[in-house]
């Protein structure tokens, strides 16, 4: 890995920590801002967001682009459109195992409540609804800056979406935007990404075996 590289993780991940450590301090008082600021219009919305914010869609409309891409004969595009579905299923995953353990209940959850810790209610940290959109459109923000960024209040407002309608923490939602945009960095770097120096190796190693003759 390049010093540049090694140096831009160091910074992703000295941010991260912060962000995390800035949205756990500020839990409460945004689940009490949420709490004190719903109307019956703002919250019908919300559940729709979060209703076509799940991965259901964003698993049909991945699979969509990839059949258009597929039938424009654009590897490049299949390529990119079935590494969105890949981070989505990674951090869908591990997001998954994550609530499991920790067992976090949700901010709707009264404390004096004692329930089972695989129930839904007890599933929020992480998001899971984040961390699959943020994986999603990650890998087309690697991909293709422009558009990505474009995509990117779509996250943002499901992860809005699911503080307001008391399902998720501050935190639960920043720790969920870090685990899928480090899942899309990943598929990205290992998967999606087409090495630049591929023809530059090749052709070193032609030139050497001409020297070798």
């Amino acid at each position: 890995m390049k010093r540049a590289a090694v140096f831009y993780w160091v910074i992703g991940i000295v941010i991260a920590a912060i962000a995390i450590a800035i949205a756990f301090h500020f839990d409460g008082a945004v689940r009490d801002f949420m709490a004190q600021h719903q109307s019956p219009m703002m919250r019908n919305f919300m559940r729709n967001v979060s209703r076509f914010g799940d991965w259901p869609s964003h698993v049909a409309l991945g699979l969509l682009l990839l059949g258009i891409a597929w039938r424009r004969h654009s590897k490049k595009w299949m390529r990119i459109f079935l590494s969105m579905l890949m981070a989505l299923a990674i951090a869908g995953v591990i997001g998954r195992g994550i609530q499991i353990a920790t067992g976090r209940a949700r901010p709707s959850v009264r404390t004096e409540e004692v329930g089972n810790r695989f129930s839904a209610k007890y599933n929020a940290f992480p998001s899971g609804h984040v961390a699959a959109s943020t994986a999603f459109f990650g890998v087309l923000i690697f991909a293709r800056r422009r558009v990505g960024l474009a995509c990117l209040p779509i996250p943002i407002l499901i992860g809005f979406s699911r503080m307001y309608l008391g399902a998720h923490y501050l935190s639960d939602v920043v720790c969920a935007a870090v685990l899928g945009i480090l899942c899309a960095a990943l598929v990205w770097r290992f998967f999606a990404h087409e090495p630049s120096n591929h023809g530059s190796l090749i052709g070193v190693h032609r030139s050497r075996q001409d020297r070798a003759r």
